[in-house]
């Protein structure tokens, strides 16, 4: 039997037809201009008071720093003379901003490889089940908690030269006893008895986030782990390691921003001394604006600082979280 071509299309105009409702149903309904304008206003008066303050005080800031450090200008009065980039030429010859640089990529190294896997071993054994264990996670943050002049003042009384506690604990100790009287005084010491300090006051911060980060692996993952026949090393390489991996990469950047602006901690300790063996840029900028009355000099190395704080960042989050802000965008889409 011969069908008529109306018959044979039949089929087909009815598929096309059921996926053309599907669509519609699917479609958002398009909003009113009216309604997207107000939603816009809203969006702009609810950012407004945010945008005052990072205008006023992020953005106008660092356009002041930018034009004062092409001046030689004291702080007072207008700046009149100018000096292009002099400045920057003085800075990038000076032996003691060559120093500031090595004294924080130090710092740099030293918190990436002993302060924040410190922090992570502190995470994983209170991430146990143990007696008390609530009372150590506080012990361990309290010293977050203090302000930089505290605990500057209170390690400056520890390692008192002859009547600090640290000269008491090394005296009677053979191999450190030469350490008594020297922690801040001598040019070899003086960095990691800071560095030391800095561990103190900072570990617990990075020990909250992994914890963070522990709890937030599925418990399931680890049992299947060990069902398949994995021992608490290879899970923790294995599974609990990679899935830490966003929060890890979060405490490496705020460790190393953190060092390269260093300050307040190492001016109650030590105010860079002795003869600039502990300093660091934001140091050297403090000395050469508040001390020495340079402020276009001073200007020049904030500039630096923010340059070298601006190219980390996006290098960092262009290699190294470019997976994690994918990651979060998408599950974002997802959800919407």
């Amino acid at each position: 039997m011969t069908l008529s071509p109306a018959t044979r299309d039949a089929p087909r105009d009815t598929a096309s037809e059921d996926a053309r409702s599907r669509r519609r149903r699917h479609r958002r309904p398009r909003t009113p201009l009216s309604r997207r304008l107000l939603g816009w206003l809203a969006a702009a008066w609810f950012l407004l008071p945010a945008l005052v303050v990072f205008v006023f005080f992020v953005l106008i800031p660092i356009a002041v720093a930018f034009y004062t450090s092409l001046f030689r200008w004291g702080g007072f009065g207008p700046p009149t003379d100018f000096a292009g980039l002099d400045n920057f030429t003085r800075l990038f010859a000076d032996p003691v901003f060559h120093g500031d640089l090595w004294r924080g990529l130090v710092l740099v190294v030293l918190s990436i490889v002993i302060q924040l896997p410190f922090a992570l071993g502190t995470a994983v054994l209170l991430n146990q089940r143990m007696r008390g264990r609530a009372i150590y996670r506080m012990i361990f943050f309290a010293p977050y908690v203090l302000s930089e002049v505290v605990t500057g003042v209170l390690f400056g009384m520890i390692f008192l030269p002859e009547h600090g506690l640290a000269d008491a604990l090394v005296r009677d100790l053979p191999v450190l006893d030469g350490l008594a009287g020297r922690w801040f005084s001598d040019q070899d010491t003086v960095l990691p008895t800071v560095f030391l300090v800095m561990t103190w006051k900072y570990f617990g911060f990075h020990m909250m986030l992994y914890l963070a980060g522990l709890q937030s692996v599925p418990s399931e993952v680890l049992e299947a782990a060990a069902i398949d026949g994995a021992g608490p090393w290879q899970r923790f390489r294995h599974v609990t390691l990679p899935l830490l991996g966003p929060t890890l990469r979060i405490s490496v950047f705020l460790s190393v921003i953190g060092a390269i602006q260093l300050f307040d901690l190492v001016w109650v300790l030590t105010a860079g001394g002795p003869t600039h063996s502990s300093e660091t840029m934001a140091i050297t900028m403090f000395q050469y604006g508040f001390k020495r009355y340079q402020v276009g000099y001073a200007s020049a190395i904030s500039v630096v600082m923010f340059a070298v704080s601006l190219v980390f960042s996006l290098a960092y989050q262009r290699f190294a979280l470019r997976r994690d802000l994918r990651g979060a965008i998408t599950a974002a889409g997802a959800v919407r």
